[in-house]
């Protein structure tokens, strides 16, 4: 009996090992999934927590639920792999020996990497949305906060869903305009990036909306530390912006174990092939989802077409065969404009986000565009996670990036 030893019972972790075990032999090949606790948490949802559009219940199932019932979950903190032996060493001793191995543990916000950030006024003045306990905090600040200098900053990318942030802003705009208290928040959107949209395309299709909006942006700023007291952000280049409430989107690393195995790169990050994901120094591993170093967003969908060309090479790796299918870095977004409205992009590797329909030429969606049926698609994929993606069935839509439906600029 040989042994897949997946790390991580989130998105890419869950679906990996539900479609590895309908397409291995159980009696040749063992799966085991490893993960701290039993909380899985639909992390796209936790931009709409702050906001009161979902609750903390419905963002979070049990781990153990979305498993095949033939897939062991233990739970366990990881301490470190031993590629060379094979072996994953657990925090209270426990060993597990894999003949492959699956790093799916993702990335978590860092804010300790930043000077000042947390000392003082972490959950007070400053707060975070990429993380459960975060946007809870953040929605019970909100519900009383009087208004002010909001200011959302990414300290550095690569992040989760990069458009989160730009998704915070326009749904802050329309949630303190429905509060009746727009006239009392200003809101500065402070980027590393040369713009809020370094796609041209996506720059073009959103035109003024920042401006229309009222939102301010800082662009090329670099952070060098938080001044809690003064309440201020600083640059390397010495520019300050004050804020009253900051809302920081802190780097974004791998798991702390990766950089004890000495499995990744500065950030804990994996380097793979970004074609297969397989490890760039071990045959025996492979990284998926937000743990690797692939050139592609850090979302979900990026991670659902990801697994899907993955079970396909692996089937191949494991029987000594060449892996012929590449994986093109595929991935689409909805992004919130606030007041019920939404845009959808669909890029790869190679193509940009272009105008047009999706997933097909009829649509029904329609990319780079705000429409209402974009907010409503991205709503109701909360329901199409839990019963179709982390269940290991297969989705509708095109795995690799298609240009059916879309415009050719």
């Amino acid at each position: 009996m040989r042994n897949i030893l997946i790390l991580g019972g989130g998105t890419a972790g869950t679906m990996t090992a539900n479609k590895l075990r309908k397409a291995l032999p159980s009696s040749q090949w063992s799966i085991t999934v490893v993960d701290a606790d039993d909380a899985h948490h639909y992390q796209p949802g936790f931009i709409f927590t702050p906001f009161g559009t979902y609750q903390p219940d419905e963002v979070t199932r049990s781990r153990r639920k979305f498993l095949n019932k033939n897939i062991p979950l233990v739970y366990g903190t990881i301490d470190k792999v031993h590629p060379d032996s094979q072996r994953v060493l657990l925090l209270d001793g426990r060993e597990l020996s894999y003949d492959m191995l699956i790093i799916a543990t993702g990335v978590i916000p860092r804010p300790d990497q930043t000077p000042g950030m947390l000392e003082g006024e972490w959950r007070k003045s400053i707060h975070e949305f990429y993380t459960y306990e975060g946007s809870i905090a953040l929605a019970e600040k909100l519900k009383s906060w009087p208004g002010g200098k909001l200011v959302i900053n990414i300290v550095d990318m690569p992040i989760k869903c990069p458009v989160a942030p730009l998704e915070f802003a326009f749904l802050s705009d329309a949630f303190f305009a429905n509060k009746g208290m727009r006239d009392k928040v200003n809101i500065t959107y402070v980027t590393p990036l040369p713009g809020a949209f370094t796609k041209p395309l996506a720059a073009q299709a959103f035109g003024n909306t920042l401006e229309e909006k009222g939102i301010t942006v800082e662009p090329d700023f670099m952070l060098e530390r938080v001044d809690p007291e003064a309440k201020m952000l600083v640059s390397y280049d010495e520019r300050e912006i004050p804020f009253d409430l900051l809302v920081s989107i802190p780097l974004n690393m791998g798991a702390e174990y990766v950089a004890r195995s000495g499995l990744g790169n500065e950030l804990n990050l994996v380097p793979v092939d970004k074609f297969t994901q397989i490890s760039k120094a071990h045959d025996t591993i492979f990284a998926l989802g937000d743990a690797n170093d692939i050139p592609a967003s850090k979302a979900g969908s990026v991670a659902h077409f990801e697994v899907d060309i993955f079970i396909d090479n692996f089937l191949l790796h494991i029987a000594g065969k060449e892996m012929t299918h590449k994986f093109d870095g595929h991935a689409n977004c909805f992004i919130e404009t606030g007041h019920k409205k939404a845009m959808l992009i669909d890029f790869n590797y190679d193509v940009e986000p272009l105008t047009g329909k999706y997933p097909y030429r009829i649509g029904p969606l329609s990319l780079l565009k705000q429409t209402r049926m974009n907010h409503i698609g991205k709503l109701a994929f909360r329901w199409t996670y839990w019963n179709i993606l982390m269940p290991g069935h297969s989705m509708p839509v095109p795995v690799l990036m298609s240009m059916s439906g879309k415009v050719k600029e």
